[in-house]
C-alpha cells in the first residue's frame, strides 16, 4: 500500500490520471480505492476546512508568544517654558518676571517579559538644557541617565500570568485542532471506503439482476417453443412473461441504487470544479473479497485508546481546563512583587552667564563637569552619580469572592472535561466491540453465504434438467431462479459488508490512516 504525507499543500495530479483509467463496461471508468482516497484527500471540503483550522491555531500559537517579543520604545521632545514664581528667590534675570527654561531630551527604552512572570526594563536618556536663571550654574547643561529595573512577582503571577496563560491555551487549542483533522480524514477515508464498497454492491446488483432478466427471458423462451410444439397449453406463457416483466423491474431499481451509490462516492472525492467527472459515471476496480482475519479484542481496545483523535483532542481540552484553573487559582493569591532598580547620571556644561552667587564667591563648577554631552556620557561610567533602588509591593482584595468563585468556577469545569474523557474512553471501548462483532458476523456469514449460493446453482440446474425432460413446471424453474439470484444478493451483501466492518474495525481502532499508508503532517 502506497504512503501518503497529507499536508495543506497536498498537489496529486489524481484527476488526470483517473480520466485516462481504462474503460469499463458501459463506458465507465476504472477507479480503484487509492485513487478515490487520494482524490477525497485533495479534494474533499472538509479536509481542507480542518487544515485551514490547524493554519489558524498555529498563528495563534504564534501570536500567543508574541508577548515575549522585545519591545523597544523611543521618545523625544523639546519644551521652552517661563513659568511665574511665588518666591523672593525666583532667579529671573533682573529685566525679566521669571526665568526662561528650554530643554530638548530623547529616551528610549528596552522591555522584556520573562518567562517567571517578571520583566526587565533597560532605560536611558539624554538632554541639553539652556536656562536665563540666575541659580542655575550650567547653561547649556548635558544631563544623561542608564538604567536597569526588574520587577519580579513572588505569590500572584509567579506560576502563570496573562501572557503563559495565552499561551498554554494556543498550545491547547492546536492540539484540538490537529486532533480535529487527524478525525476527520479518518472520518473521510472510512466514508470513502464504505462508499467504493457500496458502489461496488451495487454494481454487482445489477449484474445479478441482468443475469436474472436473461434466465427467465431464456424460461420464456422454452415455454414458448413447447407451446409450439403442443407440449403446453397457451397461457403457460403468462408466467415467465409476467417474470421477465418483475424481474426488469428489480434490475431498474437496481440500476437507480448503482446511480445513488456511485453519487454518495462523487459527493466525498470530487470538488465542485470538476464539472466533467459529475457526468461521467466509473466503476470499482476492485473486488470486496478478501481474506477473514481473526480480532483480538484486547490488543484492539488498547489500540484504540492510543490512537483515537477523540481521546486526543479530549486530553487538549483538559490541558486547556488546567490551565484556565491555574490561572484562576493564582487571582487568589496576594500581590507581592519585588522591585530593583539601579541608575546612573551624568551632568556636564560651561558656565551660565546670567549665574550670580553671593558677593567675593565665585562660580565654581565642582566635579570636572565642564563639557558637552561626552563628559555628561563619561560620568556615567565613573558612576560618581548613581540611585539603587530594592523595595516590595503588597496587595491584597478583601475577602476577594471576585477571584475565589473564578477559581470554583474553573475547578467544575476543569472536571467536567475529565468526566468528558472518561465518557470518550467509555464511547471507544463500545465502538470498538462493536466493530469487532460486525466484523466477525460478517466473516461467518461469508461462509454461509458462500454455501447457500452453491446450493442454490446445484438445485436450479437440477431443476432445469427436470423442466427439459417434462418432470417440472415454471413456477419451480422460476423460483429456483429467485433462490438463486436472492442467494447472489446474500454473498455480495456478506462480503461487502465484512470489508465495510473491516475498515469500521479500522476506524474504531485508529489504525485506518496507517493500514492506508497515510501520514498526517500536524508540523507548524
Amino acid at each position: 500500500m502506497r504512503s501518503q504525507r497529507v499536508s495543506p499543500l497536498l498537489a496529486f495530479a489524481l484527476l488526470p490520471a483517473f480520466a485516462s483509467a481504462t474503460a469499463t463496461s458501459a463506458g465507465a471508468r476504472a477507479l480503484t480505492l487509492d485513487e478515490a482516497v487520494d482524490l477525497a484527500l485533495e479534494k474533499n471540503e472538509g479536509i481542507l476546512i480542518e487544515r485551514q483550522s490547524l493554519a489558524a491555531a498555529d498563528a495563534g500559537v504564534m501570536g500567543a508568544k508574541g508577548a515575549y517579543d522585545p519591545l523597544f520604545v523611543i521618545a523625544g521632545g523639546w519644551r521652552r517654558a517661563t513659568e511665574p514664581v511665588n518666591s523672593a528667590f525666583s532667579g529671573a534675570p533682573a529685566d525679566a518676571l521669571a526665568p526662561t527654561i528650554e530643554v530638548a531630551e530623547a529616551r528610549a527604552a528596552f522591555q522584556q517579559l520573562l518567562p517567571t512572570g517578571g520583566r526587565i526594563t533597560l532605560r536611558a536618556s539624554t538632554s541639553r538644557g539652556t536656562s536665563d536663571g540666575t541659580f542655575d550654574l550650567l547653561s547649556p547643561a548635558y544631563g544623561t541617565q542608564a538604567g536597569v529595573e526588574l520587577r519580579q512577582p513572588l505569590l500572584r503571577g509567579l506560576r502563570i500570568d496573562t501572557a503563559r496563560l495565552t499561551v498554554r491555551l494556543a498550545k491547547a487549542d492546536r492540539r484540538l485542532s490537529a486532533a480535529a483533522l487527524r478525525h476527520e480524514i479518518t472520518e473521510t477515508v472510512a466514508a470513502v471506503e464504505d462508499a467504493y464498497w457500496r458502489l461496488a454492491a451495487a454494481r454487482r446488483a445489477v449484474e445479478v439482476r441482468a443475469e436474472s432478466v436473461h434466465l427467465a427471458e431464456e424460461q420464456l423462451s422454452e415455454t414458448q417453443i413447447r407451446i409450439s410444439q403442443g407440449a403446453s397449453p397457451d397461457d403457460e406463457i403468462s408466467q415467465p412473461r409476467a417474470e421477465v416483466e418483475r424481474r426488469r423491474g428489480e434490475l431498474f431499481d437496481a440500476q437507480e441504487a448503482a446511480s445513488r451509490a456511485e453519487n454518495a462516492l462523487k459527493l466525498l472525492i470530487l470538488a465542485d470544479s470538476d464539472t466533467d467527472f459529475w457526468v461521467e459515471p466509473f466503476d470499482p476496480a476492485e473486488e470486496a473479497q478478501m481474506e477473514i482475519l481473526p480480532v483480538d479484542v484486547a490488543a484492539s481496545i488498547a489500540r484504540a485508546l492510543a490512537s483515537r483523535p477523540e481521546i486526543e483532542a479530549a486530553n487538549a481540552t483538559i490541558e486547556r481546563r488546567r490551565a484556565e484553573t491555574a490561572f484562576a487559582r493564582n487571582a487568589v493569591w496576594p500581590s507581592l512583587d519585588v522591585v530593583a532598580s539601579y541608575d546612573r547620571f551624568g551632568l556636564a556644561g560651561t558656565t551660565n552667564p546670567a549665574a550670580v552667587t553671593p558677593p567675593g564667591v565665585p562660580v565654581v563648577i565642582a566635579g570636572g563637569r565642564e563639557g558637552t554631552w561626552g563628559r555628561a556620557f563619561s560620568m556615567l561610567g565613573e558612576g560618581h552619580f548613581d540611585d539603587a533602588r530594592v523595595g516590595l509591593e503588597f496587595e491584597i482584595p478583601l475577602p476577594n469572592r471576585t477571584a475565589r468563585a473564578a477559581a470554583t468556577t474553573a475547578r467544575n469545569v476543569e472536571q467536567q472535561a475529565d468526566a468528558e474523557l472518561a465518557r470518550a474512553r467509555k464511547r471507544v471501548r463500545s465502538e470498538v466491540l462493536d466493530a469487532a462483532a460486525a466484523l466477525q458476523s460478517a466473516g461467518q456469514r461469508i461462509e454461509a453465504a458462500r454455501a447457500g449460493r452453491e446450493a442454490a446453482e446445484v438445485q436450479l440446474s437440477s431443476e432445469r434438467d427436470r423442466y427439459g425432460v417434462g418432470l417440472s413446471i415454471n413456477f419451480l424453474v422460476l423460483t429456483r431462479q429467485n433462490d438463486l439470484s436472492q442467494a447472489q444478493l446474500a454473498e455480495i451483501t456478506a462480503q461487502t459488508d465484512y470489508r465495510t466492518a473491516h475498515t469500521e474495525m479500522a476506524r474504531a481502532t485508529g489504525s485506518l490512516l496507517e493500514q492506508r499508508g497515510i501520514e498526517v503532517d500536524t508540523t507548524p
